[in-house]
C-alpha cells in the first residue's frame, strides 16, 4: 500500500511525468542510435557483398575494421584524412585563439576607439553560415589550374594564386580560423572584462612593466579561457564539412567529414561509420577535458567586488589608427564576401569582370539551354523554390519541436534539481552536442533506413530530417530553458498551486510570460542553426526533401557558381534577417557584456 502511495504521489507531479517520459524518448534517440552504428560497423551491407566474399546481408564481419585500421589502403582511407584533420583543427584553433584573443583584448583592456560597432560586426562570421568565407575565398582567390576560370584577385591584378594559397589545408585553416574567432573573442573577452582591476594595480604599483603585467597576471588568468576555447574550437573544427568540401575538394584534400561523406554516400557505408564512431568518442573525449579544465577554472577568482574600474592601456599615437585599421578589417571579412557573391551571380562568363558580362539571367532568366542544363533564375526556379520552403518548413518545425519540449525539459530538470533522474536527463538532452553533425546524421541514416518497431523506414522522408534536427537542436533549447527556470523562484509557482491554479494555466499564465525572452531564445537559436545548416543533412536528403544549403553544394559541385552564389545570399539574407529578430524579439546579444562604448 506503501509503494501505491507513493506512487501516485509521484506521478501527480507534473515534472515526473515529464522526466521519465523524456528519459525513454532520449535514451532511444540518443543511445539507441549510438548502439545501431556499432553494430552496422561489424555488419554486411549490401553495397559490400562483392568485396566481402561468402557473406550474406547483415553477417557479422570485422572486414570494416580491418580495412580501416589495418590494410594497406589504411593510409589512404582513414589515416590520411585523420592526419589533414588534426592540422585543419590545431591551424584553426592557433586562429581563432590570436585574432579573437587579441581583439578582445583591445576592446577590454585599452582605450580603442569604436568598441561598439566593432564588437558587434566581429560576430557578425560567426553568425553568417561558415561556408560564406569559403565561398567568398574561392571566388577572390581561385586560379584557372584548378578553378577553371580566374577569380577576382587575378582579373584586377593579373596575377595568378597558387594552389597552396587558392586550395587545400591554408585557406581551409584561414577560413576556419576567421569563423571561430569571434567565438574565442566572446569566452576570452567576457573574462578579460570580468577580471579584477586590483590585480594589475597592485603590478603597477610594483613598477612591473606592461609586457610583464601581460605575462604574468593577464595570460594566466585568462589561460583557462583560452584552453576551454582552443578545445571548443578544435572539436567544431573537427566536425567541419562544408569549408573543407568548397576548399579542399578542387586539390583533393580529404579530412575525416569529406571522407566519410564519399563512403557513407558511395560502396563503404561500414567504412564511414566507423569514422563517424571515431569522431563521436574524440568528440566526447575533448569534451570531458573541457568540463574538467571549467571545473578547476572556479578555482580562479577574478571578480572580488573591490574594483570595478579598469585602468584601460592608452593607445596614444596608435589609438586612432588601430581603431581605424581593425574597423575596416572587420569590415572587408563581413562585406566584402557579401559583394563578391553579388557579382559572381550576375556574370555569365566566369572570368570576365567587364560590365558587358553581367546578366541578371541567373536570378530572374528563363534559362537558356546551353547554360546548366537550362535552369532558370532561382527566383523563377521551381526547385529552388521548393527547397526554400523546405528550409523555412523545416527549420520552424525543429524550432517548435525543439523549443517545446526543452521548456519542458528544462522545468523538470530544474524542478527536480539533484536528483538522479533530473541528471540523467540533463546529460542525454546535451548528449546531441557531442556529436559532430555529420557523424550525427550518418546514426540516423543508420538506424532509421529500416523499420524499427511500429517506426517505418524514414530515409528519403522530410519526417527524418525534422527528427534528426530537432533531437540535434535540443541542447540549445533545454540550456536556455534550464537557465531561465533557474532564475525563477519557487514562490511564484507555489502562489498559483494555493490558489488552484492547474499545472497548464501556471505554465501558459505565469511561468511562461515571467521568462518569454529566454523561451523564445529557446526557439529561435535552433531555427537560425537549422535554417543555415548542411553538414547535418547532407547524407540524409533526397531530391523531394532538398533544402537551400544541399541544394547550394550540389550546384557548387555541378560547376554552376553563378546560382550557388545567388543561392548563398539568399540564405544570407534569411539568417541575418532571423539574428536580427531574435535580438528585437529577446533583448539579447551575443556580445552584450563584451564590447565598450
Amino acid at each position: 500500500m506503501n509503494y501505491r502511495n507513493r506512487f501516485k504521489s509521484f506521478i501527480k507531479k507534473p515534472q515526473n511525468i515529464i522526466l521519465v517520459s523524456l528519459a525513454f524518448i532520449l535514451m532511444y534517440l540518443t543511445v539507441i542510435p549510438m548502439i545501431t552504428i556499432l553494430l552496422d560497423t561489424f555488419t554486411v551491407h549490401q553495397s559490400e557483398l562483392m568485396r566481402v566474399k561468402g557473406s550474406q546481408i547483415g553477417d557479422f564481419t570485422l572486414y570494416h575494421w580491418t580495412k580501416v585500421l589495418f590494410s594497406s589502403a589504411s593510409r589512404k582511407i582513414f589515416y590520411e584524412p585523420f592526419l589533414n584533420t588534426l592540422i585543419v583543427s590545431f591551424g584553426t584553433c592557433i586562429i581563432a585563439i590570436l585574432l579573437g584573443g587579441f581583439v578582445a583584448w583591445l576592446v577590454t583592456r585599452t582605450n580603442l576607439k569604436y568598441k561598439g560597432i566593432i564588437s558587434t560586426l566581429f560576430i557578425f562570421p560567426y553568425i553568417m553560415p561558415s561556408w560564406t568565407l569559403a565561398m567568398f575565398w574561392y571566388n577572390f582567390f581561385k586560379n584557372p589550374l584548378v578553378g577553371g576560370a580566374p577569380g577576382i584577385f587575378t582579373a584586377l591584378t593579373g596575377i595568378e594564386t597558387a594552389n597552396w594559397f587558392a586550395y587545400g589545408p591554408f585557406p581551409i585553416i584561414v577560413v576556419l580560423g576567421m569563423h571561430y574567432a569571434p567565438f574565442a573573442y566572446i569566452l576570452i573577452g567576457g573574462i578579460l572584462r570580468n577580471m579584477d582591476a586590483n590585480l594589475e594595480e597592485a603590478a603597477q604599483l610594483l613598477k612591473a612593466g606592461r609586457v610583464k603585467i601581460l605575462r604574468k597576471i593577464t595570460i594566466p588568468i585568462v589561460l583557462p579561457a583560452m584552453l576551454s576555447t582552443f578545445l571548443l574550437v578544435f572539436s567544431s573544427a573537427m566536425s567541419a564539412f562544408a569549408v573543407p568540401a568548397f576548399l579542399g575538394t578542387p586539390v583533393r584534400y580529404q579530412v575525416l567529414t569529406t571522407q566519410m561523406f564519399r563512403t557513407l554516400n558511395g560502396l563503404n557505408p561500414g567504412y564511414g561509420y566507423i569514422m563517424a564512431l571515431l569522431m563521436i568518442l574524440i568528440g566526447v573525449l575533448i569534451l570531458g577535458i573541457n568540463q574538467r579544465i571549467i571545473g578547476k577554472r572556479k578555482s580562479f577568482t577574478t571578480i572580488t567586488g573591490k574594483s570595478s574600474n579598469i585602468a584601460l592601456i592608452n593607445l596614444r599615437a596608435f589609438r586612432l589608427p588601430v581603431s581605424i585599421f581593425l574597423l575596416i578589417s572587420i569590415i572587408l571579412i563581413c562585406i566584402v564576401p557579401l559583394i563578391t557573391f553579388a557579382i559572381e551571380s550576375f556574370i555569365m562568363e566566369p572570368g570576365n569582370y567587364s560590365l558587358s558580362n553581367f546578366t541578371t539571367l541567373f536570378w530572374v532568366g528563363s534559362g537558356s539551354p546551353d547554360i546548366a542544363n537550362g535552369e532558370p533564375g532561382i527566383l523563377r526556379n521551381i526547385s529552388i523554390l521548393r527547397g526554400l520552403w523546405n528550409s523555412v518548413k523545416l527549420s520552424v518545425l525543429v524550432a517548435f519541436i525543439a523549443g517545446s519540449v526543452g521548456i519542458l525539459s528544462g522545468y523538470a530538470i530544474v524542478k527536480k534539481k539533484n536528483t538522479k533522474l533530473s541528471a540523467l536527463v540533463n546529460n542525454l538532452a546535451f548528449f546531441p552536442y557531442l556529436m559532430p553533425s555529420m557523424a550525427f546524421g550518418a546514426i540516423y541514416l543508420s538506424m532509421f533506413a529500416v523499420r524499427r518497431g511500429f517506426i517505418p523506414p524514414l530515409y528519403g522522408t522530410f519526417a527524418l530530417l525534422v527528427l534528426v534536427g530537432s533531437v540535434k537542436y535540443l541542447p540549445f533549447a533545454s540550456r536556455a530553458s534550464v537557465g531561465a527556470m533557474h532564475q525563477l523562484s519557487n514562490e511564484i509557482e507555489e502562489a498559483g498551486t494555493i490558489q488552484g491554479i492547474g499545472w497548464w494555466k501556471r505554465m501558459l499564465r505565469i511561468i511562461i510570460p515571467i521568462q518569454k525572452s529566454s523561451f523564445i531564445s529557446g526557439y529561435l537559436l535552433p531555427f537560425i542553426s537549422c535554417m543555415r545548416e548542411l553538414s547535418l543533412f547532407i547524407l540524409l536528403v533526397t531530391p523531394s526533401s532538398r533544402i537551400l544549403t544541399t541544394m547550394l553544394f550540389q550546384y557548387n559541385e555541378k560547376g554552376w557558381s553563378q546560382y550557388a552564389n545567388a543561392i548563398n545570399l539568399l540564405i544570407v539574407f534569411f539568417v541575418v534577417i532571423s539574428n536580427y529578430v531574435i535580438n528585437k524579439v529577446t533583448g539579447a546579444s551575443i556580445d552584450k557584456g563584451i564590447g565598450g562604448n
